[in-house]
């Protein structure tokens, strides 16, 4: 009997917040809660214009690709047995609905015990036959918005489930998922407002289901009940195109936001991300996007993982401001990262971007990188965590991806006055790194690159800096303005 892997592991999906009772009608009318709304817009990047490309969505996709199937038969849920490759909606709603139960919306609590016996019930359902024992059963969670806080309820709160029972899920992938709350027009939502359950997203109440101490200043983490490498979170930052509250709810949550929620309250603690040009939902929504598709794939059934991170050397200032700093005066400047990662062949998708013009740049003050405090490390910018698939490698035998990096600066003030002679966001570095990355027989890679803004990318490339342990690759970057940087690029096999 062969263990049972990755790509052939159910999956459930744990569908988002729905507001109003017509709201949560219209859900419970849909089969598979919004798994299966594909979208037939994009943004372009440059110009906003919008351009056509029909994403079927993720269930089709799924089964398309994957051989994926869903568990309804003649219109019904099948009772017996389910293959391994299965889709299953978590249809926690239908109790609100009066047709199909007493109206009443379950809490956060009474979702995640729910989410409890639907796993069970899949267990006993594929393992029927004797086929795949008991113990090798496992399953992906994939949830959407408020059904990321349900599966945190179930991995986190001690009342609700045992570590055993958590050890029945093998990934989680969250998208637009509030894991530190919502807060609009810059407060967190208050715990008294329980109109169409909005107390959910306020900090103390979802302390409390998920079962961390009653007074944390941040609900962002998973306490160590469940390993955070295998918790993806995606994230949106397209506030423009939300359309929930005629945009009210955008102009509420703000620029750095995807309409709903916050970037900064969008992610795990140590668990690793994606930034994505989508909204919460609506027809340029995160769900249904190709490039949440192609990140919950690799996430799911890749193999490979790798994480960017940008170690600063030198920050070099403007001729006329570093004259300014040796005569003694005091220079403040802040600094933009940018990056965007899209695997070879991706036209139509990035796998994670963030980009100053969509309030999403990594955001550092000179200090943070050059003069951290003592006993601190200088906080270098995590660019990225991508993972990849070495089953999609379409030419040759290495995983080929592209790194678009830019570096600008806010501005500079001297003796607290704003400089005016330096143009704003002028770059100290901006060039596309094609990242070449072998895997080796007996493990670990040997990793290429090469610098596409001078050289075509068909060539070979210079060979990065290795690491004693083979896994840390390190890419020298500097310009004649002086900026020097190390790109570290940690690599390692994931499953």
């Amino acid at each position: 009997m062969m263990p049972t892997k990755a790509e052939n592991y159910p999956i459930i999906y744990v569908r988002g917040y729905a507001m109003t009772p017509g709201e949560i009608s219209d859900t419970v009318e849909t089969p598979y809660m919004g798994f299966e709304r594909g979208g037939t817009k994009v943004r372009q990047t440059w110009d906003q214009k919008v351009i056509r490309h029909y994403f079927e969505s993720p269930i089709i996709r799924l089964m398309k690709d994957y051989g994926y199937r869903d568990v309804y038969s003649d219109g019904r849920v099948i009772e017996g047995q389910i293959p391994e490759k299965s889709i299953v909606i978590y249809r926690y709603y239908d109790s609100a609905d009066a047709d199909f139960g007493t109206g009443q919306v379950p809490s956060i609590a009474e979702a995640a015990r729910g989410l409890l016996e639907l796993i069970k019930n899949i267990r006993q359902q594929v393992c029927s036959t004797g086929a795949i024992k008991l113990s090798d059963f496992k399953v992906h969670l994939v949830a959407h918005s408020m059904g990321g806080l349900i599966v945190r309820a179930f991995l986190q709160n001690d009342s609700i489930t045992t570590r055993a029972e958590r050890e029945l899920v093998d990934k989680v992938f969250t998208y637009a998922t509030p894991h530190n709350g919502i807060d609009m027009a810059g407060f967190n939502v208050p715990s008294s407002f329980g109109l169409w359950d909005m107390s959910n997203f306020n900090r103390k109440v979802m302390a409390e289901y998920l079962g961390l101490p009653p007074n944390s200043a941040r609900v962002d983490t998973l306490d160590g009940k469940f390993p955070v490498e295998r918790f993806f979170c995606l994230v949106g930052t397209n506030h423009r195109d939300y359309p929930t509250a005629a945009g009210f709810s955008r102009r509420l949550a703000g620029e750095m936001s995807d309409g709903l929620v916050r970037i900064e309250n969008a992610t795990v603690q140590g668990a690793p991300r994606a930034f994505v040009f989508r909204s919460h939902s609506g027809p340029y929504g995160i769900v249904n996007s190709e490039e949440g598709y192609q990140n919950l794939v690799r996430f799911l059934f890749g193999n490979v993982r790798i994480d960017g991170s940008l170690v600063v050397e030198a920050v070099p200032l403007p001729p006329s401001v570093k004259k300014e700093k040796d005569q003694g005066k005091e220079i403040r400047g802040s600094y933009y990262f940018e990056s965007t990662v899209a695997p070879r062949g991706a036209t139509t998708y990035r796998l994670t971007e963030r980009r100053r013009d969509t309030f999403s740049a990594i955001l550092r003050e000179y200090d943070d990188l050059m003069k951290p405090p003592l006993a601190q490390k200088p906080r270098s910018p995590l660019l990225f965590s991508t993972f990849l698939d070495t089953e999609k490698i379409t030419e040759g035998k290495a995983i080929v991806f592209a790194i678009d990096l830019q570096v600008s600066s806010t501005g500079y003030t001297i003796e607290n006055i704003v400089y005016k002679q330096h143009i704003e966001g002028e770059y100290l570095y901006r060039n596309t790194i094609t990242v070449k990355a072998t895997p080796q027989l007996g493990g670990g890679f040997d990793v290429h690159y090469v610098f596409t803004d001078e050289n075509w990318s068909e060539g070979f490339g210079t060979k990065a800096i290795t690491s004693a342990d083979g896994r840390q690759f390190i890419i020298k970057i500097m310009t004649p303005k002086g900026f020097k940087a190390d790109l570290h690029l940690n690599a390692s096999m994931f499953a």
